[in-house]
């Protein structure tokens, strides 16, 4: 008989099979979805092509097949805003994306199997970027966010832009929005006979206020009339995601009347928007790039979203005839950017056991409560059931902070390996994870990183410091005038807490904070002279 009796060891010197190897090259990196008449699609970023943005397209069948379709001599990525997003857009047998290296607009046919041809003028270099488009059938063109960077020593000049898509005479692009700082989002109604855009200016970022604008469109393209839908002088708050029902009235996310980014309802007859399901809950998230879509309209009366609340993303339908709304489940912990075609939804998932996927669910099991998916495509390229016994499941935890009546929250991942345990009345050494910020999130989703550490008999604390998204504006800006000591205030709070309780060994628990020499020193100390009991605090990108 096979004995299944655990070894014993002590805490932080379990041996493990994953490697530091297998954290840092085995994910892919998701740049966006789309669906159309040719099935669908992902914009894959690849650790072993240096990065290269690859757009790879579904092939339906008995066995699921994948299928690149950008030349290897492309990479597909936008460098607007620097964050990018928004690279790429399917419509009909043509893509248009952007491209890393000149940073020009590219038409591709689906159908005819030739070469990318250009649209965009070429400036001699990657100055002048493109991103976050829609094309407008009627007039055959491209309505995009442009940002022009050949003005040396100074900012860059942001606009909405209209390309030509014959690509037989290459134009220099058509204005049609500027004078503001940023912009985003631009999206056409059913008809194009109108336009709605995000927008905002210095000093605030698009979470700290920004304003929705509408525009009529003229039969030649050009915008006649504008208006400003939310967001008006003297409104604090941040709209977001746009999107035209078919009948035209227009739904988008602020956070103006709760706090929490909501939804939100435009009548074009009346010229008012009502908040159309106000909860303590985020339906959107920071705008660092480009492509958020958080929600879909699935008839005039129905729109099936995504919503965070406490560190958890739920999926739900809303049905604006009745006014209800019903939680739908799947077994994930995060949720976001989804899309809908012929009664399929396609959605980025992820939860403690699961990587970045893309899950396909039947949107035919929506009366039985727990839907019907297959995961698509998945960020890693493992075979993690091998893994699963090095796996450490988190708990979200809620925490005092320094100020008086404030809590904040962190993802607690315990030390777990199936193949050790520690002696006896043993308590682990913690390390403190602090993600980048302002307005980022520790989520649930599986991270060898994270696991890494685990697996070898560390605690981790995965914080959501204040400042943090997920938790409203009030949440977010606690750290504003103080960055640099609520993070640093609450990730402390965060493992004093914990070695208050039989979790962590405070006697074994020094603090370390700050300084890169200081951390440098206990990860030469860690790796090449064995396992000290500490708990180190990290920045996210050293995870």
């Amino acid at each position: 008989m096979i004995s299944t009796a655990k070894k014993e060891a002590a805490f932080g010197s379990w041996p493990s099979l994953l490697t530091a190897d297998l954290a840092a090259s085995s994910a892919k990196k998701l740049g966006g979805i789309a669906v159309s008449g040719h099935g669908f699609f992902i914009l894959e970023g690849r650790p072993t092509e240096s990065g290269r943005g690859v757009l790879v397209q579904h092939i339906d069948g008995p066995n699921d097949v994948f299928k690149d379709i950008t030349p290897s001599e492309f990479n597909v990525r936008t460098l607007v805003h620097e964050y990018g997003g928004g690279a790429f857009t399917i419509d009909g047998d043509d893509v248009i994306f952007s491209n890393y290296k000149d940073q020009r607009l590219y038409l591709q046919s689906l159908t005819s199997g030739g070469q990318p041809i250009p649209l965009t003028p070429d400036y001699g270099g990657n100055e002048v970027r493109y991103a976050d488009g829609v094309v407008d059938r009627r007039l055959n063109r491209f309505i995009t966010v442009r940002e022009d960077n050949r003005l040396k020593n100074k900012e860059p000049v942001n606009e909405i832009v209209a390309v030509e898509l014959s690509g037989d005479n290459i134009k220099e692009p058509e204005v049609l929005v500027t004078g503001n700082d940023f912009y985003s989002f631009p999206r056409l109604n059913t008809d194009a006979s109108r336009i709605a855009w995000i927008e905002w200016s210095h000093p605030c970022l698009p979470w700290d206020k920004s304003e929705l604008w509408i525009g009529d469109l003229s039969s030649e393209g050009k915008i006649l009339k504008k208006s400003c839908v939310a967001g008006k002088s003297g409104v604090i708050e941040s709209p977001t995601e746009p999107k035209w029902s078919s009948k035209g009235d227009l739904f988008y996310i602020s956070d103006r009347e709760t706090g929490f980014w909501n939804l939100y309802c435009w009548d074009a007859k009346k010229d008012c928007s009502s908040a159309i399901l106000p909860m303590e809950a985020e339906f959107s998230r920071p705008a660092w790039g480009f492509g958020n879509s958080s929600y879909e309209i699935l008839d005039d009366c129905t729109i099936l979203c995504s919503y965070r609340n406490k560190g958890k993303s739920n999926i739900g339908i809303l049905d604006l005839m009745s006014h209800s709304f019903k939680q739908l489940r799947l077994p994930f912990t995060e949720i976001f950017d989804l899309l809908v075609r012929d009664n399929w939804l396609f959605v980025e998932v992820a939860s403690p056991s699961q990587p970045l996927s893309v899950a396909k669910v039947n949107l035919g099991s929506i009366d039985s409560m727990n839907l019907d998916y297959t995961v698509l495509w998945s960020s890693n390229s493992l075979k993690l059931s091998e893994y699963s016994p090095y796996l450490s499941t988190p708990d979200i935890i809620e925490f005092p902070t320094e100020r008086s009546g404030q809590t904040a929250f962190a993802n607690f991942y315990p030390p777990h390996n199936d193949d050790y345990c520690a002696p006896a009345a043993e308590k682990p050494p913690l390390l403190v994870r602090c993600h980048g910020g302002p307005t980022a999130e520790a989520r649930t989703s599986l991270n060898l990183s994270i696991q890494f550490w685990t697996s070898r008999g560390w605690a981790v604390a995965d914080v959501n410091y204040g400042g943090s998204t997920g938790y409203g504006r009030e949440y977010r800006e606690r750290l504003y005038g103080a960055w640099g000591i609520v993070d640093v205030d609450d990730c402390c709070s965060c493992a004093k807490f914990l070695v208050r309780y039989p979790i962590i060994d405070s006697l074994r628990t020094p603090f370390w904070y700050g300084c890169w020499y200081i951390m440098m020193f206990y990860i030469f100390k860690f790796v090449f002279y064995g396992y000290g009991h500490a708990t180190l605090v990290l920045p996210s990108f050293m995870f």
